[in-house]
């Protein structure tokens, strides 16, 4: 018998076109123009942690800055 490993390139590329598969048919069904809100909402969710990680990284970095300069 001739045993395949699991989780090869061709599986995993199978898996990806049904994922296209899958969003075009989200497309058709519910419409061009929502899907772009709804990426446009997507994208500002993405940007907003991003920049709240940035801030919250940054203002952390400060404190302890401060600190040490006063140690």
């Amino acid at each position: 018998m001739n045993c395949r490993r699991h989780g090869s390139k061709p599986t995993i590329a199978l898996w990806m076109l049904i994922a296209v598969v899958d969003l075009a048919i989200l497309v058709s069904a519910i419409g061009p123009a929502t899907m772009v809100v709804v990426l446009a909402g997507l994208v500002a969710l993405i940007g907003a942690v991003v920049a709240a990680r940035a801030f919250l990284l940054r203002s952390a970095d400060a404190g302890e800055a401060v600190a040490r300069r006063r140690a």
